[in-house]
């Protein structure tokens, strides 16, 4: 039927099969890794974020399902991507809602999912944000950032049949 969305088990699945991309390049769920105003104004972010690079590698790393780039450098990152903040990195200049933010990045990290601005983290649109205080992050130096080895995580559906084909 015209102007209907496709139907499928594949809709109640957290993770798309592996080479389906999705609205990000990385074909991972966005909603999960926006920054949420709700969440800065109580303090704390409990997940990792999403963000974006402006130059990727041809290479996805789990929890991602697709790669966005032609590129072949081994010096560029792969989509799935997985930051985290050095905890050497002082915080304590930085306004609340940034701090907020750098404590998420410190304890989960981020996961490159797109292509866009580089070091660009992703929020979900609120009117409570203040915008000169997360411009803030910007002063945050690509060295305060450390990559996380996530080879060790667990994989859904290992060793069993991925309920759309995966």
């Amino acid at each position: 039927m015209p102007g209907r969305a496709p139907s499928s088990t594949c809709a109640r699945t957290r993770l798309r099969p592996r080479g389906w991309t999705s609205a990000d390049a990385a074909g991972l769920p966005i909603l999960p890794g926006l920054a949420r105003y709700a969440e800065v104004r109580r303090g704390r972010i409990d997940h990792a974020l999403r963000f974006t690079a402006s130059r990727t590698r041809r290479a996805f790393i789990y929890p991602a399902r697709h790669f966005a780039s032609d590129l072949t450098d081994p010096e560029l990152p792969a989509m799935g991507q997985r930051l985290r903040l050095k905890r050497s990195f002082d915080i304590s200049r930085f306004p609340r809602q940034s701090r907020v933010v750098l404590r998420a990045l410190r304890r989960y990290g981020m996961i490159l999912a797109d292509n866009g601005s580089s070091w660009y983290v992703s929020g979900a649109p609120h009117r409570g944000w203040d915008n000169d205080d997360l411009h803030s992050i910007h002063d945050v130096p690509g060295s305060a950032f450390e990559v996380v080895g996530t080879s060790r995580l667990p994989r859904p559906y290992a060793g069993i049949s991925h309920p759309c084909g995966d």
